[in-house]
């Protein structure tokens, strides 16, 4: 199994902190976003090659970093070559491109670069399997306005996804799609199918949706801390919660 942190946004939203420093690489308590992923991922099985795919005007940081890592796990750092906003790939873009350059074979666990959980990767990875099919991991955010925000689930009474909704005006659940991803090999020629459709290549939960519709798609309900780092509000709560923890310990 291979996996892949999307890590190629360009997080406008925290400027000035994201000038010139990539989101992913930001520091959560005593240790950056990516690290924090990587420690779940080495966790998750048999995961023989992690790859990150950035853009051009970080993709040297995170060849800097990459190369100091004592990650066990072998590293790659792949650049789209976009370098701005406006001309981004969108993640179902960036992951169909390290798809085709990494020629991936194997079943791919995908994780967006500025997620922050405390489930364990390993579990959600033996679900999927044994599914065989797309899994997604879901979270209950307990709040229709919060719901809003994120991309939407419906599950039947056998965790398939029968219903997506990429934030609703008006949730039909508060079930929320975080970027946590399973794809079996057989099922990753249809990133590029979809991506010729025309629709959104940005949100992965538009992609999801498609997903559902054509094939099976199942939803991994987790429970715990989620952080997603989408604005300085955010990274300072996930930081302040971080440091104490660590604290405790």
């Amino acid at each position: 199994m291979k996996a892949l942190i999307l890590a190629a946004g360009y997080a406008t939203r925290l400027y000035p902190l994201t000038l010139d420093q990539p989101k992913p690489l930001l520091k959560v308590g005593s240790k950056t976003i990516t690290e924090r992923i990587l420690e779940k991922i080495e966790r998750a099985g048999n995961v023989d090659k992690i790859y990150i795919v950035t853009n051009e005007r970080f993709s040297s940081h995170f060849t800097r970093w990459a190369r100091k890592s004592k990650y066990k796990k072998t590293l790659e750092v792949i650049n789209d070559h976009t370098l701005t906003n406006e001309t981004r790939l969108g993640a179902i873009g960036d992951i169909d491109l390290v798809i085709k350059e990494a020629r991936i074979a194997d079943d791919l666990l995908v994780v967006g670069g500025d997620n922050l959980f405390d489930f364990d990767l390993g579990d959600f990875v033996k679900f999927a399997q044994a599914k065989g099919k797309t899994a997604v991991a879901l979270l209950d955010v307990e709040d229709i306005e919060l719901a809003k925000k994120y991309g939407i689930v419906g599950l039947d009474s056998k965790d398939r996804v029968v219903d997506f909704q990429e934030k609703p005006e008006d949730p039909k659940s508060t079930l929320a799609a975080i970027c946590v991803y399973y794809f079996p090999k057989d099922m990753l020629n249809l990133v590029d199918k979809y991506l010729n459709t025309g629709e959104n290549k940005d949100a992965p939960g538009h992609y999801i949706g498609w997903l559902a519709t054509n094939d099976t798609v199942y939803g991994y309900k987790i429970e715990g801390q989620w952080f997603d780092i989408g604005d300085k509000e955010s990274l300072s709560q996930a930081d302040e919660i971080y440091k104490k923890m660590e604290g405790e310990r």
